[in-house]
C-alpha cells in the first residue's frame, strides 16, 4: 500500500512541474528567437505592445519591451537564443529525473537552481525587478524542497533495502 504523500512533497512536485513549464516556455522562446530575424522580432514586439501603448504610451513593460527589441542585433538574437534554449533543456532533464524519484537529479537541481539564484541575485544587484525578485524566491523555495525531498527518497531507499 502507498504511503500519503505529505504537504511538503506535494509542494515539492507543484514546484518542480512549475519550472517544468518555465523550462518549456524558455525552449518555445529560444526556437522563436532562432527562428525569427531581428527585423520580424521588432515588428512583432510592436504589434504585441501596441494596444497597451495606446491605452498608456509610458507602460513600463511595453516601452522596454521595444526598446530591447530595437537594440537587438543578430549576434545579440543568435545568443539569447542559445542561452534560453540551454537553461531549457537543463530545466527539463532536471524536472524528467526529478519527477522520477533519479537521485542523480536531487544534487545536480539543488546546485545549478543555487547557481541561477547567484546570477539572480547579481542581476537584481544591478537592475532590480520584481518579477526577478520572485523568481528567486521561487527558486529558493525549490532548493529547499528538492533538499527535502531528497532526504526523504533516500531515507525511503535505505529503509526498504534494510528490510524496513
Amino acid at each position: 500500500m502507498r504511503e500519503p504523500r505529505s504537504r511538503v512533497h506535494i509542494a515539492f512536485e507543484i514546484g518542480v512541474v512549475l519550472k517544468g513549464i518555465n523550462g518549456l516556455l524558455e525552449l518555445i522562446g529560444g526556437f522563436v528567437l532562432l527562428w525569427m530575424g531581428p527585423g520580424t522580432l521588432q515588428h512583432l514586439v510592436a504589434r504585441l505592445t501596441q494596444n497597451e501603448l495606446s491605452e498608456d504610451p509610458r507602460d513600463f513593460i511595453a516601452t522596454h519591451l521595444r526598446e530591447a527589441a530595437g537594440h537587438l542585433s543578430a549576434n545579440a538574437q543568435l545568443f539569447a537564443a542559445i542561452y534560453v534554449l540551454a537553461h531549457g533543456v537543463i530545466k527539463a532533464l532536471l524536472v524528467y529525473g526529478l519527477l522520477r524519484d533519479a537521485l542523480w537529479a536531487f544534487p545536480t537541481a539543488i546546485g545549478i537552481f543555487g547557481s541561477f539564484v547567484m546570477y539572480q541575485i547579481y542581476r537584481y544587484a544591478i537592475t532590480p525587478s520584481g518579477w526577478l525578485l520572485a523568481l528567486t524566491v521561487l527558486d529558493v523555495a525549490v532548493i529547499l524542497l528538492t533538499w527535502a525531498e531528497w532526504r526523504r527518497v533516500t531515507n525511503a531507499r535505505a529503509a526498504r533495502s534494510d528490510g524496513r
